[in-house]
């Protein structure tokens, strides 16, 4: 498809000068112009292609690319730059999801760095006096989980890294020691976190003027501490987080306000290597996160429901092809609530949830013209089908390797917890359990589910680093950040590049819809009137408020890297090297 773009383009001028001479003299006269078919153009590679949703990042990426790294290398600078120039989401003291394609072997590697409960947490500990979740799940020294960022990156390094892992980590040491100027964003971000971060007595140090008051946009903020930690790291590789110095700082000031992380739980910590899930969706082969990411498993489920629905023919936009994908993002989480969790504690049906035949049963509940409330949708037995603040880059080099991570810290700063003397913010994922049905089951004398809290358990995410291939070489990678909305965000991306074959920047712009197992389809603002109209004809009820996800994507396709940067969330940008 954009190979055939890429011919149009290269021979417009001389379609434009056979069409002049032939053309009566008037004609002739006309001015010639180059047509250019896309409003949304991508960013255009040669030699590989990085993005993510900080521009300066990117650009580290980058240079480490043009400096001989390969894509490992590229995505393992940005995660740790990113800890410094995104400190909302980019992190080490959070967790995360690597898919990698070798191109070397063709292998597909998924890492999971997803973090997991402390030994001493218990049920009680995030529950009020009515059994619902307490406020300690969401911020505070009870609400981070074991953080696994570091353990991943250097997993992933070991594995494919072809720079010394020192050389990748400098650049985010040199980034918070000499300090980022802030964007007018970044400045107002911290505005917006000021509560939950100023509650701690590190955070607040850091993250603020000496009597309190905000950096404005332009001014420098330097991160002594973390460029002490990320020196550990970058000397002792991920043992200089988990061991020494820097985990005595962390297990110290935990103990000191309450909190529940131990030198134990950090040394105890293990990124795992994992197979990928895999699926098809009209022809195409879909790479994907496996549990503890309950977004991968729910994407090959949707996109296996699309499948019995000419898309195509109800066109871009349209009502009925948004319907027919809140529907499909009904059923999809729906079950994805019921059903899934952390393989390694709970037994899942997971590839009865992927099978086509399932899909094709559930699709059968959707009435094409008209929206069906959740509770006549239900949920759906894959047993029977059985036979067993968080952020997103992409990156591709020239040797066929490519990488799609998405990690977070939870909540927009996380926690609020910043440990002592390390500048590591810490992530809110113990509220990523379900406290809530774990207290139901409990009381009810029943069976806990499968997402329920369990010391050094990992607790499930929406995180879906994906990659789509085509004859068996990556042609997709995307991701995104946006907590619930992240499935229903990769989904359309992929939709709009497969169903209506748009080029990877005209996908991103496209805007995005949000239904999950409730009722309320949500829009993103300035949608179509008419388009909404004619939804709530078809009895979908619409709600809307801010956009949706911040898609980060690469195609590779014709020979050339073509990278887009989401313009949801400012300071995204997509660099060549």
């Amino acid at each position: 498809m954009m190979h055939s773009l890429w011919k149009r383009l290269r021979s417009a001028a001389l379609v434009f000068g056979l069409a002049a001479m032939l053309a009566a003299p008037l004609a002739a006269q006309k001015k010639q112009l180059l047509e250019y078919p896309s409003i949304h153009s991508p960013v255009v590679g040669e030699r590989g292609m990085v993005v993510s949703q900080n521009a300066i990042a990117s650009k580290v990426g980058a240079d480490i690319i043009r400096r001989g790294g390969n894509a490992v290398d590229a995505a393992v600078a940005m995660g740790f730059a990113l800890a410094v120039t995104l400190p909302r989401a980019g992190n080490i003291g959070g967790d995360g999801f690597m898919l990698v394609h070798d191109g070397a072997s063709g292998a597909d590697v998924f890492f999971d760095f997803r973090s997991v409960a402390p030994k001493a947490a218990t049920l009680a500990m995030f529950l009020d006096n009515h059994g619902k979740e307490s406020a300690q799940a969401s911020k505070g020294y009870l609400a981070p989980s074991v953080p696994g960022t570091v353990a991943g990156l250097f997993k992933a390094h070991q594995r494919f890294g072809k720079l010394p892992w020192a050389k990748v980590v400098t650049p985010a040491i040199a980034l918070a020691r000499s300090g980022v100027a802030l964007s007018p964003d970044e400045a107002f971000v911290f505005s917006w976190g000021q509560e939950r971060l100023s509650s701690n007595v590190s955070a607040r140090a850091t993250y603020y003027k000496a009597d309190g008051s905000l950096y404005r946009a332009g001014e420098v903020m330097k991160l002594p501490d973390l460029a002490w930690t990320l020196t550990q790291i970058a000397q002792r590789g991920a043992d200089g987080f988990y061991k020494g110095p820097v985990a005595q700082r962390f297990a110290a000031d935990m103990k000191a306000n309450g909190g529940l992380i131990t030198l134990e739980d950090l040394a105890a910590y293990r990124a795992v290597e994992r197979q990928p899930l895999k699926g098809s969706y009209r022809g195409l082969e879909v790479v994907t996160a496996p549990p503890a990411s309950a977004g991968g498993a729910t994407l090959l489920n949707m996109l296996n429901i699309l499948e019995n629905f000419d898309l195509k023919a109800s066109g871009l936009g349209s009502a009925k092809s948004l319907h027919l994908m809140a529907e499909t993002m009904k059923l999809g989480y729906a079950d994805r609530y019921k059903v899934l969790g952390d393989t390694d504690f709970a037994k899942v049906p997971l590839n009865g949830f992927i099978a086509k035949p399932y899909a094709a049963e559930r699709a059968r509940l959707i009435d094409p013209d008209k929206a069906k409330p959740a509770e006549a949708l239900g949920t759906g037995d894959p047993w029977r089908f059985e036979s067993p603040s968080t952020t997103h880059f992409s990156v591709a080099d020239a040797q066929g390797n490519v990488v799609s991570t998405t990690y977070t810290l939870g909540a927009d700063f996380g926690s609020g917890v910043m440990i002592k003397g390390t500048g590591i913010l810490l992530n809110n994922q113990m509220n990523n359990f379900d406290h809530g049905g774990a207290a139901r089951a409990l009381r009810d004398g029943l069976a806990p589910p499968p997402n329920a809290m369990a010391p050094g358990k990992r607790m499930l995410s929406t995180m879906m680093p994906t990659i789509v291939m085509k004859q068996g070489k990556p042609w997709l990678i995307t991701g995104s950040p946006g907590g619930s909305t992240i499935i229903d965000t990769v989904l359309q991306v992929v939709v709009n590049v497969v169903d209506f074959k748009l080029n990877v920047e005209e996908a991103t712009h496209q805007p995005r819809i949000f239904q999950d197992a409730g009722d309320k389809l949500r829009v993103e603002p300035n949608f179509n009137p008419d388009t909404v109209r004619l939804l709530g004809t078809m009895g979908h009820p619409i709600t809307s408020d801010e956009t949706m996800g911040s898609a980060q994507s690469i195609m590779i396709d014709g020979g050339h890297f073509l990278g887009a940067a989401d313009p949801r969330r400012p300071g995204a940008l997509a660099v060549a090297p």
